[in-house]
């Protein structure tokens, strides 16, 4: 099942349940969805956008949720911080497993391997191809400065 379906069904199910937190998070997801499909559509492409830029939806809109809890602590409100926190895991349901340092590190280096990098100027291929193959699956904050050390 896509993850667009997956979404949309587990939309349905908050509704039935009543779970109001669950499905305002989930309303959220689907109206970032929705805007990227109209922003593509402006492209020229009919079809909504692929698993994989929803991938990166939901991977930035953890993101942004992540820096809002840090804030809200920072400022002491907790509460704010615990819903913005709440939000996270649901919108981690649907994101794939993240990748651990080790395996980060492992998937970095056969990167840098597979595309033949030698400088600071194939940074950009690197972290091109791990874009490709693993969305959603690492933090590109963290890897950016890695595959920076690793080449440099």
């Amino acid at each position: 099942m896509g993850l667009r379906k997956r979404i949309t069904e587990a939309l349905k199910q908050a509704m039935k349940d009543k779970d109001a937190a669950r499905l305002s998070t989930l309303r959220l997801i689907n109206a970032a969805i929705k805007d990227k499909d109209i922003a593509a559509r402006a492209t020229g492409t009919d079809e909504g956008v692929a698993d994989s830029e929803v991938l990166a939806i939901l991977g930035k809109m953890t993101k942004q949720r992540m820096e809002s809890a840090r804030a809200y602590e920072e400022g002491g409100r907790l509460d704010l911080a615990e819903r913005e926190m709440s939000e996270i895991k649901i919108i981690e349901e649907y994101l794939p497993r993240q990748l651990n340092d080790a395996e980060t590190t492992a998937a970095v280096e056969k990167a840098i391997a597979e595309i033949g990098a030698e400088s600071i100027r194939d940074m950009g291929k690197v972290i091109g191809a791990l874009k490709a193959q693993y969305t959603g699956q690492m933090d590109f904050g963290k890897v950016g400065p890695m595959v920076k050390d690793l080449l440099s």
